[in-house]
């Protein structure tokens, strides 16, 4: 099973400059890199979990509209808004869409478990410390799933083998058929993989003034979109099975 997921992330904490970039401008910018991932998953009528940053879910209600309507899971990503902005923000999302928000993504420890339950969250996805020069090491490997506090959580996947992380940097950096590689041997021993991109990735560095690391350029924009069109049109030459998580962890 390959859980797919991809992070829509406010740009201006992805790039140190935006140059002369507005804020609308920025917004265009996340809203049309989303737009391109869902075309690629209609074509391969493959769903995903779409991880919206809190602090752009009320200027996004349209985009998330759309991705509903395709078919897809809308839950929330957290980097540093308070429990009650959580809470209030989930409340008229759910009455906005019609359907509940079952997960978050945050950092480990970021909020006591209860209280998420209390939110009335199914799962929580973390975000890994992936803050090392090239996070393609892990020294400890944890449990890739568990139950805990009344709630499904979801750590990194990382390759049974090579103990490289499935984080979004190493989708982008390394070749695909070794990529693909992974994914089976992980899928052989933990059943599933967790799968995640930033709508950021998909930028055009290359024509625009965003001030970025060199490596985060490496294979984004075009290439890698056509890079995640190979990989989605793999899946199903392989007959790997998909999921949106809310489908997966209960």
């Amino acid at each position: 099973m390959i859980l797919i997921t991809f992070n829509i992330i406010n740009p201006e904490r992805a790039y140190k400059n935006v140059g002369t970039f507005n804020e609308k401008q920025l917004l265009e910018i996340t809203i049309q890199n989303t737009k391109a991932i869902l075309r690629s998953l209609e074509s391969k009528e493959i769903l995903g979990t779409f991880f919206i940053e809190i602090s752009l879910v009320s200027q996004l209600e349209k985009l998330i509209k759309k991705i509903i309507n395709e078919g897809h899971e809308i839950s929330f990503y957290n980097i540093d808004s308070t429990l009650e902005e959580i809470d209030s923000l989930k409340k008229n999302t759910e009455a906005l869409i019609g359907k509940q928000i079952r997960g978050i993504r945050i950092k480990e420890n970021a909020f006591d478990l209860s209280e998420l339950h209390r939110l009335r969250f199914n799962y929580v996805s973390l975000i890994e410390d992936t803050a090392l020069i090239f996070p393609f090491k892990r020294f400890e490997r944890k449990a890739p799933f568990r139950e805990q506090n009344g709630l499904s959580i979801l750590h990194e996947s990382i390759s049974r083998y090579s103990q490289i992380p499935y984080n979004d940097l190493v989708f982008q950096l390394l070749p695909l058929s070794y990529y693909e590689s992974m994914v089976i041997e992980t899928i052989k021993k933990d059943e599933f993989v967790l799968f995640y991109l930033n709508s950021w990735q998909f930028t055009d560095f290359e024509n625009n003034s965003f001030e970025i690391q060199f490596y985060k350029k490496y294979n984004s924009g075009k290439k890698l979109h056509d890079k995640l069109e190979a990989f989605l049109s793999w899946m199903n030459e392989n007959e790997l099975a998909s999921a949106r998580i809310k489908d997966f962890a209960f």
